[in-house]
């Protein structure tokens, strides 16, 4: 038996088999079958993250290593797997499975659904896998699963020219970013003879710094940075995510570009030491959390102000990443899982409203607080959230990234944080006050499905809100596991 981990195992099967369910519901005419198929893989892959997080506890050394077939490390592929993947594996399949439910009525008059859960299902085994890899090259053929069922689910509504466009766009950048990454994989293996990313951070952890050693940082930051919409590599994430269907743009914004920053993080931390990155992490998240806020500001289609507010956040996670520090990384762990739940359901708000209403302009959207009230409230507690709002998660992760850069030494980079998540409540509150406002938008609530899942993730927005500990509990050992845990992960991968 191969030995994979089980939820990328749970994955991998249920969406390989998917097109043959899909078969049988359309021959037999059974419906949900391929619905309820999708929506109890994504359950029993959540379900399979907590035995798997025991295991790894329970592991000598907190790390779990399975090796793939073709012998082992150096040469070998192996899956790593610690508390960071877990975690990283945890905030997927949860909002995986509240996408997948909230798409059984979104999705429903769509043609071709057997495709489109058979790539979501594939889309999120490539997330996994990318979570839990242990070398470059398994990390790689994972990256493409990703990739590719991406591509395609953005283009996915191909009877429009905008999704086609925004999927081809999407298509190229992506794939440019791939080709850096293989350069990557090609200088890694020429400097250390491994893929494997403990031979590799022995071989280059305590060298000095040389242009080959910055070069191979370049192409890293490129080819991970564009999926992670990180300025300038932005540029394809304003079009792709608001033409995307909902349920996608909720993945896409809300944990496929932060599984791009997690890759980066963890390939970055294990090669590099901090003096390397530290300054220009700092400079990219000023430069990215600033830029994308103005843009955003300026935007009337609510869905594109959506997206460039990912691109935001993901300078606000830089912060955290940046410090070098336990404290920061886990504010910034912290806030991948939040930013997960504030911006899916943003996303999945702006979907039932696109889906009623049949409109992006947030202009057309006055009084539509009247006609959708759980589904305004829904996008209310997610825009406040985002903005940093008090009771909300998105306040507690904030505040921890920003205290993190003072207590790292670099007061100005909080400072600057503060100030764009001040200059973001211009464009959330726009889009609340218009919702609240006396206007003649006709629409209906969106089906019970979508508003339940919706009201679903506001009430857990502000219960993280009011009671982070527990997620602050695993974000914390898994940012100690990243930054201390390197030599454990030698030793487990290397022997003592």
């Amino acid at each position: 038996m191969i030995n994979i981990p089980i939820p990328l195992l749970v994955l991998l099967l249920g969406g390989g088999v998917l097109p043959l369910i899909g078969l049988m519901a359309e021959r037999l005419h059974v419906k949900w079958l391929r619905e309820g198929w999708t929506i109890l893989i994504q359950a029993l892959a959540l379900y399979s993250v907590y035995p798997l997080y025991r295991e790894v506890r329970a592991a000598e050394g907190r790390i779990l290593l399975k090796y793939l077939p073709g012998g082992a490390p150096p040469l070998g592929g192996c899956f790593e797997i610690d508390v960071l993947g877990v975690y990283m594996a945890g905030c997927i399949s949860l909002l995986a499975l509240l996408v997948a439910i909230y798409s059984t009525r979104y999705m429903e008059h769509e043609g071709r659904l057997t495709e489109f859960y058979t790539l979501f299902t594939l889309m999120n085994a490539g997330m996994v896998g990318v979570a839990m890899a242990g070398d470059f090259f398994t990390l790689f053929v994972f990256w493409e699963m990703m990739c590719i069922s991406s591509y395609v689910l953005v283009s996915f509504m191909k009877h429009r020219p905008g999704p086609i466009e925004a999927g081809f766009k999407y298509f190229m950048m992506s794939a440019t970013g791939s080709a850096f990454l293989l350069l990557s994989m090609s200088l890694l293996y020429g400097m250390t003879g491994t893929l494997n990313f403990a031979y590799a951070s022995a071989s280059l952890k305590a060298v000095e710094p040389t242009p080959w050693l910055l070069l191979l940082f370049t192409t890293l930051l490129i080819g991970f940075g564009i999926k992670s919409a990180i300025v300038p590599f932005h540029t394809w994430l304003p079009d792709a995510h608001p033409e995307a269907p909902g349920p996608i743009s909720a993945m896409l914004s809300g944990i496929v570009i932060e599984t791009g920053l997690y890759a980066l993080t963890r390939v970055i931390y294990l090669t590099f030491p901090v003096s390397i990155f530290k300054p220009t992490f700092a400079a990219l998240s000023v430069v990215t959390m600033t830029l994308a806020n103005i843009l955003a500001l300026l935007q009337s289609d609510l869905k594109r102000m959506l997206a460039y507010s990912s691109i935001s956040q993901i300078g606000y996670m830089l912060v955290g990443i940046s410090t070098g520090t336990a404290y920061g990384l886990m504010g910034a762990l912290l806030h991948i899982f939040n930013h997960s739940l504030m911006k899916g359901l943003a996303f999945l708000c702006a979907g039932s409203i696109v889906h009623q209403l049949g409109s992006r302009e947030i202009s057309e959207m006055r009084g539509l607080g009247r006609r959708m009230p759980f589904t305004s409230l829904s996008l209310s507690i997610a825009l406040l959230g985002l903005g940093g709002v008090p009771t909300t998660n998105g306040f507690v992760s904030k505040f921890i990234l920003f205290s993190s850069a003072i207590g790292a030494g670099m007061p100005i980079l909080a400072v600057i944080g503060v100030l764009n998540s001040a200059l973001s409540m211009a464009y959330y509150l726009r889009v609340i006050i218009t919702l609240a406002a006396r206007g003649e938008a006709s629409a209906e609530e969106a089906p019970a499905i979508m508003v339940g899942i919706s009201l679903l993730m506001a009430l857990l927005i502000v219960i993280f809100g009011v009671w982070p500990q527990p997620v602050i509990r695993y974000a914390d050992i898994a940012s100690k596991c990243l930054l201390q845990g390197v030599g454990r992960y030698l030793s487990a991968v290397m022997g003592p």
